[in-house]
């Protein structure tokens, strides 16, 4: 007697919850660099968007959807640190509270919760603060101030800015180079920013940590890495007067952030390696499209979720062959 069961046939102990906290514990680098930098200000926003993240989504499924509250998978906490870490470290509570609102009634509570959600939720409430709020979203404190100022910080422009302004003044990259940190400087976050895109070493440290622990794979990240270095150095390399290098686009803005811990979304990229890679050369192309050719300085956020409304059409035509199915060339 031979019982046959429905899938899934394999079991592990992994599930949402520690998936969320391994997010959370490879976000941790991130973080203290960032407090280092930006000082009370990190702290502040980052408490009030996970707080407000968590409550929102108790709040609306306990009384809206009438239905059990799900906060104790983490995800929740997960978007509100990211949004937290794609805000400047100055901007107002009240900004922070909205995009939260955002970030989980509208872009994923309004679609039925984890699992539904087409677009990531802290990227849309992200850009909606930026469109919506365009002159806050866009006044970023210098770093290594008095680390107990936040509203009144001292404020600048972000590398991204300061070249693609220089550029639009025809200004050549030389030039430009002399007015932007040093190298070192943007590997280690010394720089204007977002509170989580500034330090490409702790980024990369995160995402070592994923990947050992098997929380995302490789394909993605390393897809948008390479597609960036490709299209920028075919471009530096056609006029290096006009372009930057590719160590420059990839060590600035919120590209590394984006690629290791917003594009990786389980709910919102492609479920087969395939698609993982078409779904990563879309974003970095669409990303420096953007940055170099487009109105705003930075272009991964509208990168990703451009490709996250692709991911269903992805899925659909780039899938593995069923089990037990006759391929159609035999």
């Amino acid at each position: 007697m031979i019982t046959v069961s429905p899938a899934p046939h394999d079991h592990s102990n992994v599930s949402v919850s520690k998936l969320m906290f391994g997010v959370i514990i490879a976000l941790i680098p991130t973080f203290i660099v960032s407090v280092i930098f930006f000082g009370v200000g990190v702290l502040i926003i980052t408490l009030i968007s996970m707080l407000s993240c968590v409550a929102f989504e108790y709040l609306i499924q306990r009384f809206i959807l009438k239905k059990e509250p799900s906060i104790s998978d983490g995800s929740a906490m997960v978007t509100g640190l990211l949004l937290a870490l794609c805000l400047p470290a100055n901007i107002p509570v009240w900004l922070v509270i909205l995009g939260s609102l955002v970030a989980i009634g509208v872009a994923k509570m309004s679609f039925g919760g984890l699992g539904n959600n087409p677009f990531n939720p802290a990227l849309v409430g992200r850009v909606f603060l930026f469109v919506s709020f365009p002159v806050q979203m866009s006044t970023y404190p210098e770093p290594l101030q008095n680390w107990f100022t936040y509203t009144d910080a001292t404020t600048g422009a972000t590398p991204l800015g300061l070249m693609k302004e220089g550029i639009k003044n025809g200004d050549s990259i030389p030039d430009l180079m002399n007015n932007i940190p040093s190298y070192i400087d943007l590997f280690i976050g010394k720089m204007g920013g977002s509170a989580g895109e500034i330090a490409a070493f702790a980024l990369i440290i995160g995402l070592i940590y994923l990947l050992a622990r098997k929380i995302i794979t490789f394909h993605i990240p390393v897809s948008i890495i390479l597609t960036v270095t490709i299209f920028t150095g075919i471009l530096w390399w056609s006029d290096p007067t006009k372009y930057a290098n590719p160590l420059f686009h990839l060590l600035t803005g919120g590209l590394l952030l984006g690629a290791i811990f917003m594009a990786t979304d389980y709910v919102t990229s492609p479920m087969t390696i395939a698609g993982m890679w078409i779904y990563g050369i879309g974003i970095g192309i669409i990303t420096i499209l953007i940055r170099i050719f487009g109105a705003y300085p930075e272009g991964v956020q509208f990168a990703i979720l451009i490709m996250n409304a692709f991911v269903p059409l992805i899925n659909k035509y780039i899938k593995p062959a069923r089990f037990g199915e006759r391929p159609e060339n035999e």
